[in-house]
C-alpha cells in the first residue's frame, strides 16, 4: 500500500525539534567571537562577476558586508582568520529549489556554500525559515519566495498534494496575480498547463503590478513568445527543443491535442517526451540562432536545472539507495524518491526506450553550451526534491554538468553567482567592498577544476565565519535529525517537485 503524505505532514513534524540546534547555536557562538569584524587573509580571490583573480589578499568584513579587498596586513581591531593557501568565492546560488524538512534544507544548503535559495512553490515552510533568519534567530540562506504555483485548469499536480492556483481563463489568471502579491510572493510561479490567454493576462496583470513571473513555459506557448511577453526565467529544458524544430507547427500540433486529468503528471511525462525527441531529431540551426538570440536580447534567464534532467533522463541507472548523502535526508525522503523513480519515472516507460532518454540527456547539454555560446544568461538550479537531488549538495552537481556542457569553470561560477544577483538586484554575488559577506572558502582552485567547489573548509553567511569544524558539526548534527525520523510502513511520497520529496520538475 502506498500512503500519501503531505510536504508539511510527516518531515516536518518528526523533524522540527532539530531545527533550532543545528543552526541556533552557531549563529550565537560566532556573533560573540567575530565582535567588531573579521579579516581572511592571504587568500585568493575568484570574482566571477568581474572575472578577476587575485592571490594574496585580504579580505575584511564588517557586519554583514565586505568593506575592503585590499593587499598586506587586515587592519587593527579584527579577528584574524589566516587561510593562506585558499580561495575564496561568492556565495553559491540554487535559483530552483523548493522547501522540504525543518532541520534539514538551511543547514545543509550553508554547509555546501549555498547561501541565496529561490523558492519556486510559495512554501509557508521557507516562509518561516526566510523570516527567522532576517531576524538573527535561524542560520541560513537568504530566501527569495514565489507565489504558489499558478497553473491551468486541470492541473497535472494533485491539489491534495500540492496547494496550486487553478485558473481557467484571464480573468481568474490576472485574480491569481492579484492574490499571490498580496500575500507577499516575490514573483509569480507560471506553469505548464496555463493556456495562453491565461498566460498572456497573467503577464500583462504581473507587469502592472510590477512582479515578476517565471517558471514554466506553458505547453501551449512558444519560449519565443514568452521571453516576449518578459518572462523573467525559464525553468528546465523540455521547452527549446520545440522552437528549435524544423516540424514545430506539427509538434505543436500534437501538443494542442493533449489532454491530461487532474494531478496526472505521469501522463505529461510520457505525452511530452516523444514531441521532445522528435523535436531534438528535427533541430534546425537557423531557428536555435534566432530563438537564443531573442533570448540573450531580451535577457530571459534559463535555469537549466541539469541534475533534475539527469535523474529523469537516466532514471533506470539511479542507484538512490546506495547515495552517501541519503545520511543526510529522512527515511521518508529516500521512500519518495525510490517511489518516484520506479512509479513516475519508469512505471510506463519501456526499457528499449532508454537510449533515447539517455541521447536527450546529452542535447540537453548541447543546448546548454548553445545558450552560453549566444550570451543567454544561465543561473544555477536543482530542483531540490525531485530524484537523486539534494540540498545543498547538488548544486556543485549542476556546477559539474554545467562544465561537462562545455562552459569554462568561470562562466559556470558565474551562472552561480553574479547572475543570480543580478536577476535578484541583490548585493550578492561578488568578492568586493560594499556586497554581501556571503562567501565560500576553497581548498583547491575550482577554475582549475570545478569539483574543488565541494572542497569547502570555510562559509561566511552574511559575515558570519563557519569554519571546518563548524561545518561538520552542522552535517553531523543534520544526520542526527534525520535519523530521528524512521519511515511509517509503507510509506512513499508521490507526484514531482514540491512535495514531501517533489520529485518532478516543479
Amino acid at each position: 500500500m502506498t500512503t500519501k503524505i503531505s510536504r508539511r505532514g510527516v518531515l516536518v513534524a518528526g523533524l522540527a525539534a532539530g531545527a533550532a540546534g543545528v543552526l541556533a547555536r552557531p549563529a550565537v557562538a560566532l556573533a560573540e567571537r567575530l565582535g567588531d569584524g573579521t579579516a581572511l587573509t592571504h587568500v585568493t580571490v575568484v570574482d566571477p562577476a568581474s572575472g578577476r583573480v587575485l592571490p594574496d589578499v585580504t579580505v575584511v568584513l564588517r557586519g554583514d558586508t565586505i568593506t575592503e579587498v585590499r593587499r598586506g596586513p587586515a587592519p587593527p581591531g579584527v579577528t584574524v582568520v589566516d587561510l593562506r593557501g585558499r580561495y575564496v568565492i561568492p556565495g553559491l546560488a540554487d535559483m530552483h529549489s523548493h522547501a522540504q524538512a525543518e532541520g534539514i534544507d538551511p543547514a545543509l544548503y550553508v554547509a555546501n556554500g549555498v547561501t541565496t535559495v529561490r523558492e519556486m512553490a510559495g512554501s509557508p515552510l521557507a516562509r518561516g525559515w526566510r523570516d527567522r533568519i532576517a531576524a538573527g534567530t535561524l542560520l541560513g540562506p537568504r530566501y527569495v519566495l514565489g507565489s504558489r504555483i499558478v497553473d491551468g485548469t486541470p492541473s497535472i499536480w494533485d491539489p491534495a498534494l500540492l496547494d496550486v492556483v487553478q485558473v481557467a481563463d484571464a480573468d481568474q489568471a490576472r485574480q491569481a496575480v492579484r492574490d499571490e502579491q498580496a500575500a507577499g510572493a516575490d514573483f509569480i510561479k507560471v506553469y505548464s498547463r496555463l493556456s495562453r490567454p491565461a498566460y498572456r493576462a497573467l503577464a500583462a496583470e504581473a507587469h502592472r503590478r510590477r512582479i515578476p513571473f517565471a517558471g514554466h513555459c506553458p505547453d501551449a506557448v512558444p519560449l519565443t513568445e514568452a521571453a516576449d511577453l518578459g518572462q523573467a526565467s525559464v525553468e528546465h529544458l523540455f521547452w527549446a527543443p520545440f522552437d528549435t524544430s524544423r516540424n514545430e507547427a506539427t509538434i505543436r500540433a500534437e501538443i494542442a491535442r493533449m489532454r491530461l486529468a487532474l494531478g496526472d503528471y505521469a501522463g505529461w511525462f510520457a505525452a511530452i517526451h516523444p514531441l521532445e525527441w522528435a523535436a531534438a531529431n528535427s533541430y534546425s540551426r537557423s531557428k536555435a540562432r534566432a530563438l537564443y538570440g531573442k533570448l540573450a536580447r531580451r535577457r530571459t534567464r534559463q535555469v537549466p536545472t541539469l541534475v533534475m534532467h539527469r535523474g529523469l533522463d537516466h532514471a533506470r541507472a539511479l542507484d538512490i539507495e546506495a547515495d552517501p548523502r541519503n545520511r543526510y535526508l529522512p527515511a521518508s525522503a529516500i521512500g519518495s524518491m525510490v517511489y518516484a523513480r520506479d512509479e513516475l519515472y519508469l512505471k510506463d516507460r519501456p526499457v528499449g526506450t532508454d537510449g533515447e532518454w539517455a541521447a536527450m540527456f546529452g542535447h540537453r547539454l548541447r543546448t546548454v553550451r548553445e545558450l552560453h555560446d549566444h550570451g543567454v544568461p544561465l543561473m544555477t538550479g536543482t530542483d531540490t526534491g525531485t530524484v537523486a537531488v539534494y540540498p545543498g549538495f547538488s548544486v556543485h552537481d549542476e556546477l559539474a554538468l554545467l562544465v561537462e556542457a562545455g562552459l569554462p569553470p568561470m562562466a559556470a561560477l558565474y551562472a552561480a553567482t553574479a547572475e543570480p544577483a543580478r536577476h535578484l538586484g541583490t548585493r550578492t554575488g561578488r568578492v568586493a567592498p560594499g556586497h554581501v559577506a556571503d562567501l565560500a572558502v576553497l581548498d583547491a582552485n575550482p577554475l582549475h577544476d570545478i569539483t574543488n567547489t565541494t572542497r569547502l573548509s570555510g562559509v561566511v553567511v552574511r559575515g558570519r565565519y563557519l569554519d571546518q569544524n563548524e561545518r561538520r558539526r552542522i552535517l553531523a548534527e543534520v544526520e542526527r535529525v534525520a535519523a530521528t525520523e524512521p519511515a511509517p510502513e509503507g510509506m512513499a511520497a508521490s507526484g514531482p517537485c514540491p512535495m514531501p520529496r517533489q520529485i518532478a520538475p516543479a
